[in-house]
């Protein structure tokens, strides 16, 4: 159990509870004019782990919420879904996976243009921000997700989220796209090897045309001067 007093372990559990958005452990501690919160905040977690709700930390900001078990007793019946149009996830997963990120670094990546529109649904979300403008002529801006996006998606930060192996066990990767991939690539060697081809014989050709024995106009005698 933590050392920290119970009269700050109290005051950090009021805060947290009235707070209307996650807090970092800075912004805790400010509220509390400068006191240590690391500890009241361990035993808060201890004290909260098998409680009905939990003191979470998401992209090192502490909220409460529900106990997992527990959430579809506060579901309501009729839920409003968000759906992403794949055009969103896909440039969503690119920012996760790649930010800070331009939108001209998210074209590269999806190989086709990205519709201003897209990047406003997800900042309307409040998954992904504008984290400033990268140090490049033009200055282009740079977006990155938000602690909401951790939240949502129930990771503590970026390094838990799943890698390429993981996403294709789950079924999360379309098998379309895989195989599309595979095509590319196969043609793209083919081409490779056709074009090494042609280049092969055009040297051959040059080889040929060097080889070709002198003309009898070059060894006919020459009139006197």
């Amino acid at each position: 159990m933590s050392e920290a007093p119970d009269e700050l372990i109290r005051a950090v559990e009021a805060t947290l509870f009235a707070a209307e958005e996650p807090l970092t452990r800075e912004q805790i501690s400010a509220h509390l004019e400068g006191a240590d919160v690391r500890e009241a905040l361990t035993a808060l977690e201890e004290h909260y782990e098998k409680r009905g709700i939990r003191l979470t930390q998401r992209g090192k900001r502490y909220q409460f919420q529900t106990a997992p078990d527990l959430a579809h007793l506060l579901r309501r019946e009729k839920e409003q879904v968000r759906r992403l149009s794949r055009a969103a996830t896909e440039v969503l997963a690119i920012i996760a996976y790649h930010e800070p990120v331009s939108r001209a670094e998210i074209e590269a990546i999806r190989g086709v243009q990205t519709s201003g529109g897209t990047l406003d649904v997800l900042m309307e979300a409040g998954w992904v921000r504008v984290a400033g403008r990268r140090e490049v002529p033009g200055r282009p801006v740079i977006y990155a997700t938000t602690p909401d996006f951790l939240t949502h998606f129930g990771l503590s930060s970026r390094r838990d989220l799943p890698g390429i192996d993981e996403l294709k066990a789950a079924g999360l990767l379309d098998p379309v796209d895989d195989a599309y991939d595979d095509e590319m690539a196969r043609k793209s060697i083919a081409e490779e090897a056709e074009k090494a081809a042609e280049e092969a014989e055009q040297d051959a050709g040059e080889d040929i045309d060097d080889a070709q024995p002198p003309s009898d106009s070059e060894f006919s005698p020459q009139p006197p001067e």
